[in-house]
């Protein structure tokens, strides 16, 4: 089944919002390495689209649009459920694309223990979230979602304790049947299912392989009110069905849930971090009743302690302080839906999450910074009564105000960090670009061919890189060769840009088969997501610290190049320029990491 309000490039262009669903889906799940016979495809549409109806006809794959939408993705599931008999159920988001070998790779493990229930796989993405993208870090260093499920979903492996996550996972049919199909009582159903089943004795698997890839949300509202579902969902669940009480789950898989669930409580703390520093600077509260020289001898080597640990441990996977900035901008929208589940926990309801949008200029989003633009003003002004204090007051608490006074300072650049984030970036590709090395060749008009390598495709167009620079016209028609197991396939594009041996490709529209096998070639490959962490750079902790600091501070920057007093900034540039020009380098600093030179402000 595709599922979820995802958008899928290849079902549908053109609307941004959806909810498409289905029992394996469309595009290379027609092309999946599975015998037909053994295999159907449904499209599980809770819009009940002509368009998408029109479709499923066309790609002759299964069409279930239901007559009410109540419970949302899960009820959509179970209505589908209804109608399918297989004894196995593989679910994807629309805007997931597995490779030909998924089913190969999950399958055989349903046979090797008869009580398994869940195979789940990684969710991966071949478009930039709004981390990566906003702060041009994609392919620069992991992803938020990397830490679970390249270590923390495999730890829970170890204690039986993985759970199903909504997407890109198969799951055996009759375990569904006995717990009454997937849960509905929660906006998490996916968790909450998985809980079900371990409770009856079920047991689950992860398989760390990227074996499907999909869309990242793009912009930073879309992704926080996707998590805001997760946090809500997942509190929902600690009170409807606390892992730490009731039958059928082992110590391990009641820790394993019972952490995942207060991961999500974790907005108060955060914001009580960022603002503890004020209570002495602004209110003379004593937080610590400590000398600052016994503060800082007991709390810089656990700093330092920890930051090495964690690099240590999940490095590959998460950069050191990078998850200060992660929970920073979520904090202080989860703070409240966590705290109201956790009193009212039937409040609350799905939201579908948007993707595939385009952004056409660089802007702030006000509405979505605003809470961190607060707590950069009350960092501010707990720095302005810092050095008023300094100046005025006793000279035995000048120690106590410094050490407060780095501790606001830290949590400014944090606040930075947010803010940069909230710096909504260009987006202009309909069909994002995936990064691959694939050897391939190309065909001229008069039937010569030339070795090339592709460096990047998408779904309209392809980069390849020749072995020797060719006399191309702009437009011209030549065909690029690619090959799907031991059969070469021939697709017509025209040449959109030349640079010396780099070709820019533009795909000319595909038949249905043709757009199969483009897909057997590219996005479905079995080795295609399997290498792109390794691609990945090394943790480094005092790079990171130095990369947020900058980031951060270039975040106030750019604010002030779009407040009143923007053109002192400029001239401030400019000076600074000038002044550098006379110093020999090879790289001038950028004050505005890389800002445009103009920017507007939405709310």
């Amino acid at each position: 089944m595709a599922q979820r309000g995802s958008d899928d490039p290849h079902l549908q262009r053109g609307s941004r919002h959806r909810q498409g669903y289905s029992l394996c889906g469309p595009g290379p799940r027609l092309a999946l390495d599975w015998p037909a016979d053994k295999l159907t495809v449904w499209l599980l549409d809770d819009g009940d689209r002509a368009s998408f109806r029109a479709f499923a006809e066309e790609a002759g794959i299964r069409y279930v649009a239901r007559p009410t939408h109540e419970h949302a993705k899960a009820g959509n599931i179970n209505y589908a459920l209804r109608q399918a008999s297989g004894d196995l159920v593989a679910i994807f988001d629309c805007d997931h694309l597995p490779t030909r070998s998924f089913l190969q790779m999950t399958v055989g493990w349903f046979y090797r223990d008869p009580r398994l229930g869940v195979v789940q796989t990684p969710h991966h993405f071949f478009s930039a979230d709004p981390f990566e993208h906003n702060l041009q870090r994609f392919r620069k260093m992991p992803n938020e979602g990397a830490l679970f499920y390249g270590l923390v979903q495999d730890g829970n492996d170890m204690w039986d304790a993985s759970f199903f996550c909504g997407s890109c996972a198969v799951i055996k049919r009759s375990a569904l049947d006995e717990i009454g199909g997937i849960a509905v009582e929660t906006v998490t159903e996916d968790a909450h299912t998985s809980l079900r089943l371990h409770r009856l004795g079920y047991t689950s698997a992860y398989i760390r392989i990227p074996l499907a890839a999909g869309l990242a949300t793009e912009s930073l509202s879309a992704h926080i009110g996707q998590r805001i579902r997760w946090a809500r969902g997942m509190v929902q669940i600690l009170r409807l069905d606390n892992p730490l009480f009731g039958k059928g789950l082992n110590l391990g898989q009641r820790l394993c849930y019972f952490n995942a669930m207060l991961h999500f409580l974790s907005g108060i703390p955060r914001l009580i971090f960022l603002t503890a520093p004020l209570a002495f600077l602004i209110l003379h509260a004593y937080i610590i009743y400590a000398p600052a020289a016994a503060i800082a001898l007991y709390m810089l080597p656990h700093i330092f302690h920890s930051a090495l640990t964690n690099s240590r441990l999940q490095g590959k996977v998460r950069h050191s302080f990078w998850g200060e900035v992660y929970e920073t901008v979520l904090a202080w929208y989860i703070a409240r839906p966590t705290t109201v589940a956790l009193f009212a926990p039937h409040k609350g309801k799905f939201n579908v999450t948007a993707k595939g949008g385009m952004t056409e200029e660089v802007y702030l989003d006000l509405s979505v910074s605003r809470p961190y633009l607060i707590l950069i003003l009350l960092n501010l002004c707990g720095l302005g009564f810092g050095i008023w204090r300094i100046c005025t007051g006793p000279a035995d608490e000048v120690l106590t105000l410094i050490l407060s006074m780095l501790w606001t300072l830290y949590n400014m650049t944090i606040l930075g960090g947010a803010l940069a984030v909230a710096f909504e970036s260009r987006q202009v590709r309909t069909n994002p670009r995936v990064e691959m090395v694939m050897p391939a060749a190309i065909k001229l008009a008069n039937g010569h061919l030339y070795p090339c390598t592709v460096k990047d495709y998408s779904n309209g167009g392809v980069g390849v890189l020749l072995e020797d620079a060719l006399p191309l016209a702009d437009k011209e028609r030549v065909w690029l060769l690619l090959r799907h197991g031991q059969r070469e396939q021939a697709f017509a594009a025209k040449v959109q840009r030349v640079f010396g041996r780099k070709l820019g490709l533009e795909l000319e529209p595909m038949e249905q088969a043709q757009h199969i096998a483009f897909i057997q070639c590219t996005f479905a490959r079995a080795d295609t997501w399997s290498l792109w962490q390794q691609r990945l750079g090394k943790d480094r902790p005092l790079h990171s610290l130095l990369d947020i600091t900058l980031l951060g501070w270039g975040a106030y920057w750019r604010l002030a190049r779009t407040s009143p007093i923007g053109f002192v900034c400029i001239l401030l540039e400019k000076l600074a320029r000038w002044l550098l020009s006379f110093v020999p380098r090879r790289v001038s600093p950028d004050f505005r990491s890389g800002a445009p030179t103009t920017q507007t402000v939405k709310g």
